[in-house]
């Protein structure tokens, strides 16, 4: 770890990480072995950083995120050796949401408590609850916050059986219910 590395209370950062200098990691975290967090990355609390991941300058992650071994992190599509952009593009990993391992993510949203499957590649917006797979990504189906797949028989509702119920808005939205 940089001096100047802001580390949470709690955080485990295993062997072979590094965090550069202004990088913020928030309390009770894990960065396994063999990550990389470069200095204008901010992660929230609880966040799991598997092993071969590495966050590029622009990539912000709320709490409680997940994600998995050689999930890869794009800032700039169109890279060149020493030429460097005046300001990286953004990358925004919403609360609870999880990347699978080997997904390529390029500067988009993931949305709340989305999935992204193992090897997929995202190049647009992922909303809330979204389940997305494939190359690139497509929406696949819902997932609840405890990570179950969620069926909408009635196509407006459904209950996951961890009793938490959701309203289709749209075929491209869900909302949970209080």
């Amino acid at each position: 770890m940089d001096s100047g590395a802001a580390i949470g209370a709690g955080t485990r950062v295993w062997a072979f990480a590094h965090v550069v200098k202004g990088a913020v990691v928030g309390d009770d975290c894990n960065l396994c072995d063999h990550t990389f967090v470069e200095g204008n990355v901010i992660l929230g609390n609880r966040v799991t950083v598997k092993c071969g991941v590495f966050l590029w300058d622009g990539i912000v992650v709320e709490d409680d995120v997940f994600i998995a071994p050689g999930a890869g992190f794009v800032n700039d599509l169109r890279p060149r050796s020493r030429n460097y952009p005046d300001q990286f593009l953004k990358t925004h990993l919403q609360q609870g949401c999880s990347i699978g391992t080997n997904a390529t993510i390029l500067p988009v949203t993931i949305g709340r408590w989305a999935m992204v499957a193992a090897g997929a590649v995202v190049t647009h917006d992922v909303p809330a609850h979204a389940l997305v797979r494939g190359i690139p990504a497509r929406l696949a189906g819902w997932v609840c916050r405890c990570g179950e797949k969620l069926s909408f028989r009635d196509h407006a509702g459904a209950v996951c059986c961890c009793r938490r119920s959701f309203q289709k808005t749209s075929e491209s939205s869900i909302l949970e219910n209080p």
